[in-house]
């Protein structure tokens, strides 16, 4: 049994999917990030950096408990511990840990960052705004080109479209029109139309209004 450590957020979001996609049991424990439960010694004793999402897989190597933290590593260990989703070798796993990086390193921090200062900033910071705004578009137009010669981001669906996917499911939160990328709004629906992805993208439940 997998104890998935997560909150309604596209970094926790990603390995519900994955999870979903590779039909392992797991447990969900809902780590309020606005109440700062990721700061609780129990939980800092999971994850030192004190973020969602981590798991504890009880069935680990050699029988024994593994913790894994930071999303795009926790994909990585469950592709190879269920031979799903990444490639062993060549070409493919190549293509498909790049994307993934594209998405820690790029499509992650910089999508977030617009997403604080247009949603959570006290004040509005034009400069910010403006910059990281511009980096998203960016990225979109990166995505937009790619996939216009690629039916997923490597080839084959992989952990590179589950980390990428909710990160672009929250595109009015950044404010983009998916019709300005066509090959990224082909790419989103069709991932969206899985059935795995859309049970993972309620992982956990949304909380009750206050």
């Amino acid at each position: 049994m997998i104890e998935l450590y997560t909150w309604t957020t596209p970094n926790g979001r990603k390995v519900s999917i994955m999870l979903e996609e590779c039909g392992l049991p797991y447990t969900t424990p809902a780590i309020h990030i606005g109440k700062d439960e990721q700061f609780t010694p129990q939980f800092v004793a999971i994850n030192p950096n004190s973020k969602i999402p981590a798991i504890i897989d009880r069935d680990g190597p050699d029988g024994q408990p593994l913790t894994v933290f930071e999303s795009g590593a926790i994909l990585i260990y469950l592709a190879e511990k269920t031979g799903k989703f990444l490639a062993t070798r060549g070409k493919a796993r190549s293509d498909a840990l790049q994307w993934l990086m594209f998405q820690m390193g790029g499509v992650g921090p910089i999508f977030g960052q617009v997403h604080h200062f247009l949603r959570a900033a006290k004040e509005p910071v034009p400069y910010a705004i403006e910059r990281y705004g511009k980096e998203k578009d960016r990225l979109y137009g990166v995505l937009d080109k790619h996939l216009k010669d690629h039916q997923y981001l490597a080839g084959e669906y992989s952990i590179a479209d589950m980390a990428t996917y909710p990160w672009v499911a929250r595109y009015e939160w950044h404010k983009m029109d998916l019709s300005t990328v066509p090959n990224v709004k082909r790419w989103y629906d069709q991932v969206g139309a899985r059935p795995a992805v859309a049970k993972g993208m309620m992982i956990p439940p949304p909380p009750p209004p206050a």
